[in-house]
């Protein structure tokens, strides 16, 4: 392609007149990864500009996020909504282009990347969702789906340990459509890779199940580069790593050393890259034969969506249900409610909420084929694998549940490819206690509102005889505190109905925390009043205290509650299955819940950390849990009704101008 030589060395020099202007930023990577970049959004890249949400797009992921400068280039000149203006507003507040790639911020960045190795997780569950869209919309006569996800990863991506759990999992699933490129410059911030990183990558990702390709001169040699994604485009087997040697900072008097990663290059570095280039002085110049170049790029995106849309018209006349079903997950219909009445009428027993969660999960699969299940090994714990739902394996692509295995964090990271795809809500399952194995995802899923489900189960001291190691005492505070995420705690099957409700039908990451112990269906509780986040269980005319509980232990509030009404003391009980919701409700209502002057004592099998905003005294943990029969481990901690009534009796009396003032 004429021109191509420019308008890579043009992409060089703005990613680092961009880094100067900012005074901050990674130049280095950008620079030296310019020419693969190019050839993949020009010549190999299936993708629209005009509209980045175009369906069956490539999806592009640039797992070392610092090398944003070279994303948001190749955007612009590809004709995206992305300036020139916001290439100068690089790393400032409210730009388009901020200091790692966020989806929610700019048109054509697939997901959130910058902790390393979090792309290359993300990438796979994107490839698994096109995998599964391909396997079960397309028909003989008609190829509506055919996309590919091309992944960008540095030194430090393989070095973290999702990177290995998702390459792992992509090698056994035989993912073909996932392209994994490796920047192998040889370079991290404390110097060369020499100082912490010497394995042999090739043969590690060989012995995952990947084809290995190499391009020697990722820095000049455009044909070796086309051959190599030639290649691997025609893979129909197994996913493919491309080895791609770059030189870090290719033309800056500084290029292969560490001191081009993560600082700007000087002015007259970047004068003296331009002579060696042939290019203008002028800061952040274009020259118009580059224009001109990626106006094709532009139009060939355009015709390509064009006949897609076509294709996909004649799809809807010939695929008439399948057609329409797209069409009903594009508009992002609500999905079928659970008749509460009917369905409770047929479990009446006392059960454990993770028990609850599989019976609900169950009614729901049989409207929403829109729910992609997966486990890290723990399906039968978790009651998240149904009978119905077939397994997503290479021979079987159009199953919807998944078996990570024990990659918890790559099971996190490709729930949210899985989520950007756009068709599909997936639902993550492990113990509670396991959660934090995958924080940087779930993080990542907050900060994009991508739709994840979390079913974590064994959610507090009350798994028993597994122990400390095992019970969650920290981590639902820990959520608690993360912003965008919604927390629920529901205290038997009508909560859990209620729980699965709002995080269906909502937005943002959900997580339930179930509980492996028995709780009964108690009076009083309701699907409806869950979505409120918290409502009164027990209702009297004058309470002198409200015990405030959450999941299994609403059920110890209310035993508590009756055996000081017999004693004559007046206590109400408060559920709250997600302090996110209620804290979402009017100050009216929350005080009608909360009421003002009124002695509230929290009461949950964790810790106390938080609950201070909504209670005057607190009954939990400040310390880790034991190993024991439940009841016991319950009754050594103090999480028992005869600890409730003696807090109860102690506040009683209390005066209404001693108490402190609740935030909640």
């Amino acid at each position: 392609m004429e021109g191509e030589t420019e308008a890579i060395n043009t992409i060089r020099v703005l990613c680092a007149e961009m880094v100067l202007r900012a005074n901050s930023g990674h130049p280095g990577a950008p620079i030296g990864l310019a020419p693969l970049a190019h050839t993949l959004f020009t010549s190999f890249l299936r993708h629209s500009p005009e509209n980045p949400d175009w369906l069956d797009r490539d999806r592009f992921v640039l797992s070392n996020g610092h090398a944003c400068t070279l994303h948001y280039v190749l955007l612009h000149l590809c004709g995206y909504d992305v300036t020139l203006g916001d290439l100068k507003a690089f790393r400032t507040c409210g730009s388009k282009t901020p200091g790692h790639p966020e989806c929610t911020h700019t048109p054509g960045v697939e997901v959130t990347t910058g902790p390393l190795g979090q792309g290359i997780g993300a990438a796979v569950g994107l490839a698994i969702a096109q995998k599964h869209t391909q396997a079960v919309f397309n028909t003989e006569e008609i190829t509506l789906f055919r996309g590919r996800t091309f992944v960008v990863v540095g030194d430090g991506c393989l070095m973290e340990g999702v990177a290995s759990e998702a390459a792992s999992l992509a090698g056994h699933l035989g993912l073909s459509n996932l392209v994994v490129i490796y920047d192998s410059n040889a370079i991290t911030i404390d110097g060369g890779t020499s100082l912490a990183f010497t394995e042999d990558v090739p043969m590690r990702f060989r012995a995952y199940g990947f084809t290995v390709l190499f391009c020697e001169n990722g820095d000049e040699d455009i044909q070796r580069i086309k051959e190599t994604l030639d290649e691997a485009a025609g893979e129909k087997e197994k996913p493919t790593l491309i080895v791609l040697k770059t030189t870090i900072g290719y033309g800056s008097a500084l290029q292969g050393t560490e001191k081009v990663h993560g600082s700007p290059l000087s002015a007259d570095d970047i004068r003296q890259m331009k002579q060696k280039f042939n290019l203008r002085e002028e800061a952040f110049h274009v020259p118009e034969t580059v224009r001109r170049l990626y106006r094709e790029t532009q139009e060939r995106g355009r015709k390509l969506e064009e006949e897609w849309n076509g294709l996909f018209r004649e799809y809807q006349e010939k695929e008439k249900e399948k057609g329409a079903e797209l069409q009903r997950r594009l508009a992002k219909t609500p999905l079928g409610k659970i008749e509460e009445e009917k369905f409770l009428e047929k479990h009446t027993e006392p059960m454990p909420t993770r028990k609850a969660g599989g019976l609900v999960l169950e009614e729901l699969l049989k409207t929403a084929p829109e729910l992609f299940l997966g486990s890290a090994d723990l399906s039968l714990s978790t009651n998240v694998k149904t009978k119905e739902i077939s397994v997503f394996q290479k021979k079987n692509y159009s199953g919807r549940f998944v078996h990570f295995g024990v990659r918890e964090h790559a099971m996190f990271a490709a729930a949210n490819g899985i989520a950007a795809h756009g068709l599909f809500t997936p639902l993550v399952s492990t113990f509670l206690v396991f959660l934090p194995y995958g924080l940087g995802a779930l993080r990542l899923a907050a900060l994009s509102n991508h739709h994840v489900l979390y079913v974590m189960t064994h959610d507090s001291i009350g798994l028993g005889e597994d122990g400390p190691t095992h019970q969650p005492v920290e981590t639902i505070a820990s959520l608690r505190a993360l912003p965008n995420v919604t927390v629920h705690r529901p205290a038997d099957l009508k909560e859990t109905i209620g729980a699965y409700r709002n995080a269906v039908e909502g937005a943002g990451p959900h997580v339930l925390c179930l509980s492996r112990q028995n709780t009964p269906l108690l009076n009083g509780t309701s699907q409806e009043k869950t979505l409120f986040g918290g409502y009164r269980v027990v209702c009297s005319a004058s309470p002198v205290a409200i015990l405030l509980g959450t999941g299994t232990e609403v059920a110890l509030c209310v035993e508590a509650s009756n055996t000081l009404r017999r004693e004559g003391i007046a206590v109400d009980v408060v559920s709250m299955p997600s302090t996110t919701l209620f804290e979402q409700q009017t100050p009216e209502y929350r005080k009608t819940v909360l009421l003002p002057h009124i002695p509230v004592i929290s009461v949950e099998a964790l810790s106390t950390f938080g609950w201070s905003r909504y209670s005057h005294a607190q009954i939990g943990l400040r310390t880790f849990g034991v190993s024991g029969n439940a009841g016991a481990v319950g009754e050594r901690l103090g999480i028992t009704e005869e600890r409730i009534c003696a807090c109860v009796r102690a506040l009683h009396g209390t005066e209404a101008h001693l108490l402190p003032v609740l935030e909640g």
